[in-house]
């Protein structure tokens, strides 16, 4: 009962119809923020885009400037050498034909995926299982990489990856509700601006349609989009 009286009282907190500035929209968001645990700050953009079409889909991977507050668990598919390379950088799960099995298993332990180029025979036959959950390994992403190190350690450090949706929406998580709203204000403005730079060749008229921002277990709030120059 006193989880629904908070929800209630969150809602009504925030007006709906209103796109707010970027630092009263933070503000909000971190008192709405009132569960037991931390909760990811989230972000929603809706584009003016198709991802259908191949010169409208919008993907990449950032490190934002203040991390996201969250741990990634990395897979790396590698041998040898590069394997030895991936554990001393602190990847999670390492392995080849063993780590094939396991995910055909469905025991998919990671958040993050990351392969050697010699090893995408072996990972694009888990493109079924790895491609509808976004882990199957690209090198447009730096996930298909000689520089394992760099790649796990980027990864780690709070690297972000985003990709549109079917209705050319992209959902991120950028932050801590615990983060200092400077830091998140910062973290949210790297992430717009990546998407803002990766618009595609085929999207026309308005890109940035529309920006929100909630917490895990709070109510969104709009954000005006002039807040980025869009």
């Amino acid at each position: 009962m006193a989880k629904n009286k908070r929800l209630t009282a969150a809602r009504a907190s925030v007006d709906s119809t209103k796109a707010y500035g970027l630092d009263e929209a933070i503000n909000l968001v971190k008192t709405n923020a009132k569960a037991k645990f931390d909760e990811t700050v989230e972000i929603a953009l809706n584009l003016g885009i198709d991802p259908r079409h191949a010169d409208q889909m919008v993907r990449g991977l950032l490190s934002l400037p203040n991390g996201t507050g969250k741990t990634l668990r990395v897979g790396v598919f590698a041998r040898g050498p590069k394997a030895e390379e991936a554990k001393a950088a602190g990847a999670d799960v390492i392995g080849a034909e063993d780590l094939m099995e396991k995910v055909q298993a469905g025991e998919i332990d990671f958040d993050r995926c990351i392969a050697t180029p010699d090893m995408m025979g072996l990972v694009g036959r888990l493109g079924k299982v790895l491609g509808p959950r976004g882990l199957m390994p690209n090198p447009k992403l730096g996930t298909v990489t000689m520089d394992v190190k760099g790649a796990v350690q980027a990864a780690k450090s709070g690297q972000v990856e985003y990709r549109a949706e079917k209705a050319g929406i992209i959902h991120a998580g950028i932050g801590k509700a615990s983060f200092g709203a400077d830091k998140l204000a910062e973290n949210i403005r790297a992430f717009v601006d990546a998407v803002q730079k990766a618009r595609p060749t085929g999207a026309k008229g308005t890109y940035l349609k529309k920006v929100a921002l909630s917490s895990t277990m709070g109510p969104g709030v709009r954000v005006d989009v002039a807040a980025f120059g869009g």
